[in-house]
């Protein structure tokens, strides 16, 4: 509804000088209600809208003429000041305008109108043809009608409320030529992004779109095999070769998927089934993989090199794709011959593989026994047991692990009864067990050279010299940094009279391992004994062990008398060179303090050599002479003495209380002194 000139401002002076009341319609006769469809013309019309309509200009024309006439009255003032006469005239005027239609903008849409705006409006300030001079009727506004709404349920949030959007069409050739676009340039994220989703997030994929065309899946793999991502584009190849499966371009695109992901059975038999048979070229990386892998199947089998079998599988790898991890039955193999070579570093990187695998599957049971394995070749046989049960817990068939658990049990048993018998001094016993025990697993480097350095120490106590001596050497060949090997084997070395190589033994340990506690002491026994070694042996010159009794040396010197006499020899120039050496050999075995002296080597040492020239005891030695350990002299004097000294009229001096002699016995005391320690003893020691 148009608001009437009446409340306009704006007018001119001319109309506001006249009077209210002269130019106003008489809006009350009834010839006025007849004439009101028909106003006169307006010259303001024109400017006012642009009209189409010509019933619309009518009714423009209608209004604006009633408002020229209401014109001449003071518009400044408000409608409340006006008589009360003029009032109601007005009020009478309104009530017809209302009558008329409202005339439509010319910018607004072509919408249908609602029921309610069609209505004829209520008189304005009127109440059952009463007017009603108290309240001037409202300015009507200009508002665009909506239409009513459909239902009258709310939605529950504003996503709801809005209709949803229509999705775009798909064409799927189009997804497909960009993608090609983008995997020329190699920008294969975007590729594989073109090919899977197109470029609307919301719109159905290019291979929903056309779920069957396999250019689809086959363009996605490739672009997905130039990105490393192998496992995904195996998945879309294998699609396509479904689709299609005598496409060639697919078919030898899935055994180069294959290869990389390191099955090189799978992509020969995809090779062997395109027709017409593909190129040599293209076959050879599958092949080359699969003989590098037969050749390592096939020494780890037969036991084999380890350093052949981990060429064969680096070989192998060469062929995997970028990024494409190990195939789990590689490292597996790889773990295998780590721990076949046996050494320190090799059990360490098998034990990194064994870690890596259980890393990724802590269940896995094949990963637990190559790790028992490992920790049994180390000598870790509780913890190896441990892991081996583990895997039975995981797979109770596994027979990996039964026959590795068994094996390892039964030879920590009888290790355990062999150690028994050491210690109980069953030596032949405990010889038998160790033998036993070796044969339960040949294998095992770590077990098999303490077994044999054991068996070795039974060998030595039944005087088994040879023996023991070959038990050390297979001890060492297992483990060559077995230092306990390496000494019982200078000890059989010396024992079976070649003293000379162990005292090159013993220097060679101690070269090796400075800090080896005991081994000065064992390097001054070697050569004390070699020095023994070269004199006569009355042992052996009367055919006895070092350890006969009196009784056995009486007999053996009895029975050699008789035989070796000049006179049972009498054209033999060299028996009486014999029997000298008998007799003297008796002589000295037979007394007991002669013997001691013999066999501790007392009598090869030399009074000079020990004190410097009779200079006295040097410091920090025996003055000038040989190194003698206080033990060994200890045991040469019988374990205790006593030195005594003094002026004269102070006691005898000098050494006394030697078992077996000495050779200082009666050495004056020193002259001019004054009393003197006399016949102090002392225990445990050397007498100082």
């Amino acid at each position: 509804m148009v608001l009437p000139s009446l409340f306009s401002k704006s007018s001119s002076k001319s109309s506001k000088k006249s009077k209210p009341h002269d130019n106003l319609p008489n809006l009350s006769t009834p010839g006025s209600r007849s004439n009101q469809g028909t106003p006169p013309s307006s010259p303001e019309k024109k400017s006012y809208h642009r009209v189409k309509d010509k019933d619309r200009e009518k009714e423009r024309r209608s209004l604006s003429y009633s408002s020229k006439r209401s014109s001449k009255h003071d518009r400044d003032s408000h409608p409340l000041n006006l008589p009360p006469d003029e009032l109601r005239r007005l009020s009478s005027a309104m009530s017809q305008m209302n009558d008329q239609p409202t005339p439509q903008p010319m910018d607004i849409d072509s919408q249908p109108s609602s029921p309610a705006a069609s209505q004829p409006p209520k008189t304005n300030g009127t109440t059952n043809g009463e007017q009603q001079p108290s309240k001037p009727a409202p300015p009507p506004h200009r508002y665009t009608t909506s239409p009513p709404p459909q239902s009258a349920n709310y939605a529950a949030t504003p996503e709801d409320a809005s209709p949803p959007a229509e999705l775009p069409t798909i064409n799927a050739e189009e997804y497909k030529a960009a993608g090609n676009k983008f995997f020329k340039i190699k920008d294969y994220p975007q590729a594989i992004k073109e090919y899977s989703k197109g470029s609307y997030s919301s719109a159905p994929t290019a291979i929903e779109a056309d779920p069957k065309n396999a250019t689809y899946y086959s363009n996605r793999a490739a672009a997905l095999m130039s990105a490393n991502r192998f496992v995904e584009a195996l998945e879309d190849c294998k699609t396509a070769d479904e689709l299609d499966p005598s496409n060639m371009k697919i078919q030898l695109r899935l055994g180069r998927l294959y290869t990389s992901l390191g099955r090189p059975d799978e992509a020969v038999a995809v090779f062997d089934s395109i027709n017409p048979p593909t190129t040599a070229k293209d076959k050879q990386p599958a092949l080359i993989m699969q003989r590098h892998l037969r050749q390592a199947e096939d020494l780890v089998a037969s036991g084999g090199s380890s350093s052949l079998i981990l060429h064969a599988l680096n070989e192998a790898e060469r062929g995997l794709g970028s990024g494409v991890d190990k195939p789990r039955k590689w490292t597996l193999m790889r773990g295998e011959a780590y721990l076949k070579m046996g050494n320190v570093n090799a059990l360490g990187e098998a034990q990194n593989v064994a870690m890596s695998l259980l890393r990724n599957n802590s269940q896995d049971p094949e990963a637990l026994v190559l790790r028992g394995r490992i920790l049994y070749a180390q000598g870790e046989n509780d913890k190896a047991i441990q892991h081996f049960r583990q895997a039975l817990s995981c797979d109770p068939d596994f027979k990996d692990a039964v026959r590795n658990l068994r094996m390892v049990q039964k030879l920590e048993r009888m290790k355990e009864e062999g150690n028994a018998a050491f210690k109980a001094g069953r030596f032949q016993e405990a010889v038998e067990t160790y033998t036993k025990a070796l044969e339960v697993d040949p294998s095992n480097k770590n077990t098999n050279s303490k077994i044999l350095q054991n068996r070795a120490l039974c060998q030595t106590r039944l005087k088994n010299y040879k023996p023991a001596i070959a038990d050390c050497d297979k001890a060492l060949e297992l483990d060559p940094s077995y230092l306990k090997a390496r000494k019982t084997r200078a000890k059989a070395l010396g024992e079976s009279g070649n003293w000379e190589e162990a005292a090159r033994e013993y220097k060679a340990i101690h070269e090796a391992n400075p800090s080896e506690p005991g081994i000065a002491r064992d390097i001054r026994n070697a050569e004390l004994e070699l020095k023994k070694s070269k004199r006569k042996d009355y042992y052996k010159i009367l055919g006895i062990e070092k350890d006969a009794t009196e009784q056995e040396v009486k007999k053996a010197y009895r029975k050699l008398a008789i035989v070796h006499h000049p006179d049972k020899n009498p054209g033999d120039e060299e028996a009486a060179e014999r029997f000298k050496e008998i007799q003297e050999a008796h002589e000295t075995l037979s007394d007991s303090q002669k013997r001691a002296r013999y066999d501790s080597g007392e009598d090869l040492i030399d009074p000079s050599d020990m004190f410097g020239g009779g200079g006295g005891f040097g410091g920090g030695g025996m003055g000038g002479g040989v190194q003698i350990d206080p033990e060994m002299l200890f045991q040469m004097f019988g374990g205790a003495g006593g030195m005594g000294g003094g002026r004269p009229g102070g006691g005898g001096g000098g050494f006394g209380g030697f078992q077996g002699g000495s050779p200082f016995g009666g050495m004056g005391g020193m002259p001019g002194g004054g009393g003197g320690r006399r016949g102090q003893s002392f225990q445990g020691g050397f007498p100082f």
